[in-house]
């Protein structure tokens, strides 16, 4: 079954290579020294070659030899996806430390989650814990400048037009450095259902703690009268 396989991988292999340089059987005949038939059988997965001739190939074609078995990938095919995004548009998830805009949220299945962020943490102090989540994600400061935070980096301020690129399962925080507004154009590799989970939770989290400061507030009160 091995061998089987082997032999189909090479004849697709040896027939993409010969097209992707523009070269007929032929070329190929007079490069290694095989004649056409030899060739054709081969592309057409009904002869092998020995790694002698494998060698023969491969320097006639001026290829290295694991190219002869490399998987064909075929072109992935147009999906014609498409999404404007204008101003105002987009799903806002309002956190104590985030406003999140989900941008392109009529696409289904993105490959990336791009989104729009304001900042309000102004202290890692105040952010609280590290988020963390699947996948990567590129941060590029569209206004303020940006304190990026991780488990494993030192900290390091970001102003406008310079941007970062990290793991996002490490722990990592995004703080605006300063008092001016902070926004940053964001982009995961993440599902989405997951970076909303993260968000979703960090709202439900920042209401419970505001309702715990709320009770608080007003068992002091009650108190002093």
């Amino acid at each position: 079954m091995k061998h089987t396989a082997d032999r189909t991988r090479l004849g697709a292999a040896l027939k993409a290579l010969r097209l992707q340089k523009g070269w007929t059987l032929a070329e190929v005949s007079r490069r290694t020294g095989f004649s056409v038939p030899t060739l054709s059988k081969v592309e057409n997965d009904k002869l092998s070659l020995t790694y002698d001739k494998l060698i023969r190939v491969s320097e006639g074609m001026e290829v290295d030899i694991s190219q002869l078995f490399t998987p064909v990938h075929k072109p992935a095919s147009i999906t014609g996806r498409r999404s404007i995004n204008k101003v105002g548009d987009g799903d806002l998830v309002a956190t104590r430390n985030y406003d999140y805009l989900y941008l392109s949220g009529d696409v289904t299945r993105k490959k990336f989650i791009p989104m729009v962020t304001e900042i309000h943490a102004r202290s890692i102090e105040e952010f609280g814990e590290l988020i963390r989540h699947g996948g990567e994600e590129f941060i590029y400061v569209l206004e303020g400048k940006l304190e990026v935070h991780t488990e494993l980096y030192a900290p390091i301020v970001l102003s406008a037009g310079e941007s970062a690129y990290i793991d996002s399962t490490m722990g990592h925080a995004y703080v605006a450095h300063g008092a001016a507004r902070c926004r940053v154009l964001g982009i995961c590799s993440a599902a989405e259902g997951e970076l909303r989970q993260v968000s979703e939770g960090l709202r439900i989290q920042d209401a419970t703690q505001s309702r715990r400061m709320r009770g608080k507030q007003a068992k002091r009160v009650a108190r002093r009268r």
